[in-house]
Protein backbone atom coordinates (compact mmCIF):
# COMPACT_ATOMS: atom_id res chain seq x y z
CA UNK A 1 0.00 0.00 0.00
CA UNK A 2 1.38 3.41 -0.98
CA UNK A 3 0.71 5.70 1.99
CA UNK A 4 1.31 8.89 -0.01
CA UNK A 5 -1.35 7.92 -2.57
CA UNK A 6 -3.77 6.92 0.18
CA UNK A 7 -3.33 10.23 2.00
CA UNK A 8 -3.56 12.07 -1.31
CA UNK A 9 -6.86 10.37 -2.09
CA UNK A 10 -8.30 11.43 1.24
CA UNK A 11 -7.19 15.00 0.55
CA UNK A 12 -8.92 14.97 -2.86
CA UNK A 13 -12.13 13.65 -1.29
CA UNK A 14 -12.05 16.30 1.45
CA UNK A 15 -11.33 19.11 -0.99
CA UNK A 16 -14.13 18.07 -3.34
CA UNK A 17 -16.56 17.57 -0.45
CA UNK A 18 -16.09 21.24 0.40
CA UNK A 19 -16.40 22.28 -3.24
CA UNK A 20 -12.87 23.69 -3.37
CA UNK A 21 -10.95 23.87 -6.61
CA UNK A 22 -7.34 22.79 -6.50
CA UNK A 23 -6.35 26.43 -7.04
CA UNK A 24 -8.48 27.81 -4.20
CA UNK A 25 -7.36 25.03 -1.87
CA UNK A 26 -3.72 25.79 -2.71
CA UNK A 27 -4.29 29.47 -1.85
CA UNK A 28 -5.84 28.55 1.48
CA UNK A 29 -2.91 26.37 2.55
CA UNK A 30 -0.19 28.57 1.06
CA UNK A 31 1.24 26.32 -1.66
CA UNK A 32 0.98 26.12 -5.45
CA UNK A 33 -1.83 24.28 -7.23
CA UNK A 34 0.86 22.20 -8.94
CA UNK A 35 2.19 21.06 -5.56
CA UNK A 36 -1.35 20.21 -4.41
CA UNK A 37 -1.76 18.04 -7.50
CA UNK A 38 1.47 16.23 -6.73
CA UNK A 39 0.38 15.63 -3.13
CA UNK A 40 -3.03 14.40 -4.23
CA UNK A 41 -1.46 11.94 -6.69
CA UNK A 42 1.00 10.77 -4.04
CA UNK A 43 4.11 11.69 -6.02
CA UNK A 44 5.40 14.28 -3.53
CA UNK A 45 5.69 14.21 0.23
CA UNK A 46 4.65 17.18 2.32
CA UNK A 47 5.95 18.69 5.52
CA UNK A 48 4.12 18.25 8.81
CA UNK A 49 3.31 21.95 8.66
CA UNK A 50 1.57 21.51 5.30
CA UNK A 51 -0.28 18.41 6.52
CA UNK A 52 -1.58 20.36 9.52
CA UNK A 53 -2.71 23.22 7.26
CA UNK A 54 -4.52 20.70 5.06
CA UNK A 55 -6.15 19.09 8.08
CA UNK A 56 -7.34 22.46 9.37
CA UNK A 57 -8.56 23.67 5.99
CA UNK A 58 -10.51 20.50 5.18
CA UNK A 59 -11.80 20.06 8.74
CA UNK A 60 -10.38 16.54 8.79
CA UNK A 61 -8.43 15.04 11.65
CA UNK A 62 -4.81 14.09 11.20
CA UNK A 63 -5.80 10.57 12.28
CA UNK A 64 -8.20 10.38 9.38
CA UNK A 65 -5.77 11.80 6.83
CA UNK A 66 -2.90 9.54 7.88
CA UNK A 67 -4.59 6.40 9.23
CA UNK A 68 -8.03 6.52 7.65
CA UNK A 69 -9.92 6.55 10.93
CA UNK A 70 -13.32 7.99 10.11
CA UNK A 71 -14.02 11.41 11.60
CA UNK A 72 -17.29 12.26 13.27
CA UNK A 73 -19.57 13.47 10.49
CA UNK A 74 -20.39 17.16 10.85
CA UNK A 75 -22.73 19.35 8.91
CA UNK A 76 -21.17 19.57 5.43
CA UNK A 77 -22.95 22.79 4.57
CA UNK A 78 -21.60 24.49 7.68
CA UNK A 79 -18.09 23.18 6.95
CA UNK A 80 -18.29 24.47 3.39
CA UNK A 81 -19.32 27.93 4.54
CA UNK A 82 -16.63 28.08 7.21
CA UNK A 83 -13.94 26.94 4.78
CA UNK A 84 -14.63 30.01 2.65
CA UNK A 85 -14.08 32.42 5.55
CA UNK A 86 -10.93 34.31 6.36
CA UNK A 87 -9.20 33.73 9.69
CA UNK A 88 -10.71 36.97 11.00
CA UNK A 89 -14.21 35.90 9.92
CA UNK A 90 -13.73 32.51 11.58
CA UNK A 91 -12.73 34.23 14.83
CA UNK A 92 -15.86 36.39 14.66
CA UNK A 93 -18.06 33.34 14.02
CA UNK A 94 -16.49 31.58 17.00
CA UNK A 95 -17.30 34.57 19.23
CA UNK A 96 -20.90 34.58 17.97
CA UNK A 97 -21.29 30.85 18.64
CA UNK A 98 -19.84 31.18 22.12
CA UNK A 99 -22.32 33.95 22.89
CA UNK A 100 -25.25 31.97 21.48
CA UNK A 101 -24.52 28.62 23.16
CA UNK A 102 -26.11 29.42 26.54
CA UNK A 103 -29.34 30.40 24.77
CA UNK A 104 -29.61 27.42 22.40
CA UNK A 105 -30.75 25.07 25.16
CA UNK A 106 -33.69 27.36 25.86
CA UNK A 107 -35.08 26.75 22.36
CA UNK A 108 -36.05 23.18 23.28
CA UNK A 109 -37.98 24.19 26.43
Amino acid sequence: MDTNKTVGGRIVEGRKRLGLTRERFAELIGVSAYFVGQIERGVRKMSYETLIKISDCLHLSLDYLVKGEQPVQANDELQKLISQCTAQEKALLLDVLKAAMPHLGQLNK
